[in-house]
């Protein structure tokens, strides 16, 4: 767990700070800004995860599968930060930066985040089956 605190705790530091830069100088609307941070958090999370966290563990599939499946997870988190963002933005009329970081960057980071650690462990970074279901890192022959 510690792993993927480390991991999420930079692509969130790379999420915020790349949002709160294209809000306030970069111009861009709340929801193009959340969406653009949101794939710079992303590709910082599945390289810490993939080369850090979960590096002991051999894939159950490819890599290209694994990032595609960790990529899905992402957007199912990205979703719910985006729904806590614009439903605070444009129905509850909360519209300054201010209001903005909060809704999409601590309470809808905070629900993406409990999204994303079931999501990460069980679909992505899970073992293998078969000889290696308990996550030994043991690498199996692949047939060709």
């Amino acid at each position: 767990m510690l792993g993927f605190a480390l991991a999420g705790t930079a692509a969130y530091a790379a999420d915020l700070g790349l949002f709160i830069w294209l809000r306030g100088p970069g111009g861009l609307g709340p929801l193009t800004a959340k969406a653009l941070s949101f794939l710079a958090g992303c590709t910082v999370a599945y390289a810490g995860n993939a080369l850090g966290t979960y590096r002991g563990r051999t894939p159950a599939v490819g890599r290209a599968r694994e990032y595609g499946v960790f990529f899905a997870v992402n957007i199912a988190g990205a979703l719910v930060q985006l729904l806590c963002l614009g439903f605070s933005h444009y129905v509850l009329g909360y519209a300054s930066a201010r209001a903005d970081v909060v809704s999409g960057a601590v309470v809808g980071m905070a629900l993406a985040t409990l999204l994303r650690f079931w999501g990460t462990r069980t679909l992505v970074f899970r073992a293998a089956t078969g000889g290696d279901a308990a996550g030994s890192g043991r690498v199996r022959a692949r047939r060709g």
